[in-house]
């Protein structure tokens, strides 16, 4: 089997691990021994070993002149007495084929340097590009401290996310909801402006599909979240942030009532437009370790992202309707000219139930 193959299985392996195991990276090992698979494992939570240490304490027979396969280098210390590397060369390994270098400017390549110094033969660069894919949540934010953002939209064919009473079910068919459900599951949280929570009721939560829930935040620039909503009520886990302006510190009365109910609340400051600083937001999310953010409106969110620059992708589903009227996509984004358009590039489109999926990347 030529190595690609191998390392398209450790990339499947890896993929296991989605929702599970941020702020780390995603990793799928395979030990290969006489072209037969002697052992292999995935990181299944931030606290694991590696999952390349796993799959050599787990293979059926001696490790020893063996080839392994990884997704991503491996890493250069471990929780455990010693570092992973120094169990990859006590464990004798001949060659390892590793799909993508850690990008880190602190500690990408290190690892390949130990292990050739060693005398193991490292070959790297395989199916690099899909590697990368594979956790560009952990790349951005290991790199950046930031958390990456994908906004992800619903939408008619004529851009309208809503009609005019404010109601948006459903634009989009059962499938794309079950797999917005889905996208859930892979992201830290997911983001939410204070009139989408009014109008929509959404619980932000995987209801759909299995897997285990973001935390849920929401932008509520004057704090008028009431205390007594659904989602506020329904904070069973604890996992639910309102980011608002630090002008409302002072407002100690609702302040109260909302950690009463187990919500975290973020002051941060606002601009000019009194719009709240979605940059230092993200700075935040960064340091508690939030590596992926999933926004789901509304239109005004999603046009502040965009007119900031801090979108590191799009997503749009598109439910083959026409409105005519309603609420627009991006109603905060002010264009006259199709010179001055934002522009991005397609990177995949697919077909999902009824609908279109697009996935765009700025240009």
């Amino acid at each position: 089997m030529l190595d690609e193959s191998y390392i398209q299985i450790a990339i499947e392996l890896a993929k296991k691990g989605k929702g599970r195991v941020s702020p780390k990276p995603l990793a799928g090992s395979l030990l290969v021994k006489n072209d037969k698979i002697i052992g292999a494992s995935y990181r299944n939570s931030p606290d694991e070993l590696s999952p390349e240490i796993i799959a050599i304490k787990g293979a059926k027979e001696s490790s020893e002149g063996s080839t392994l396969y990884t997704n991503l280098e491996p890493c250069s210390t471990s929780a455990k007495d010693f570092s992973c590397l120094d169990q990859i060369i006590q464990a004798k390994i001949k060659r390892i084929v590793i799909g993508s270098v850690n990008p880190s400017s602190t500690f990408g390549g290190s690892s390949i340097k130990k292990l050739k110094k060693a005398g193991i033969e490292v070959l790297t660069g395989i199916l690099e590009r899909d590697c990368y894919e594979l956790n560009r949540f952990y790349f951005k934010h290991s790199n950046s401290s930031l958390p990456y953002v994908t906004l992800k939209m619903a939408t008619t064919i004529d851009g309208r996310i809503a009609d005019n009473s404010g109601n948006s079910r459903w634009i989009t068919s059962v499938e794309s909801r079950s797999l917005s459900h889905q996208l859930r599951s892979e992201y830290d949280a997911v983001l939410v402006g204070h009139n989408t929570v009014k109008i929509d009721k959404p619980q932000l939560t995987v209801r759909l599909v299995e897997g285990r829930n973001p935390k849920r935040i929401i932008l509520d620039t004057k704090l008028r979240t009431n205390p007594k909503d659904d989602l506020i009520q329904k904070n069973y886990d604890k996992n639910l942030i309102i980011v608002t302006s630090k002008e409302n510190k002072s407002r100690k009365k609702i302040i109260s009532k909302l950690e009463e109910c187990g919500v975290e609340l973020i002051f941060i400051p606002s601009n000019k437009k009194k719009e709240l600083d979605l940059f230092y937001l993200l700075k935040k999310l960064g340091e508690l370790n939030i590596a992926s953010l999933l926004v789901e409106g509304g239109g005004k969110v999603f046009s502040n992202f965009i007119n900031n620059k801090l979108e590191d992708e799009v997503l749009i589903f598109i439910g083959p309707q026409i409105l005519g009227k309603g609420y627009s996509l991006t109603n905060g984004i002010n264009v006259r000219s199709l010179s001055k358009a934002v522009k991005f590039q397609i990177k995949e489109y697919d077909k999902v139930g009824e609908d279109l999926l697009i996935r765009l990347v700025r240009r």
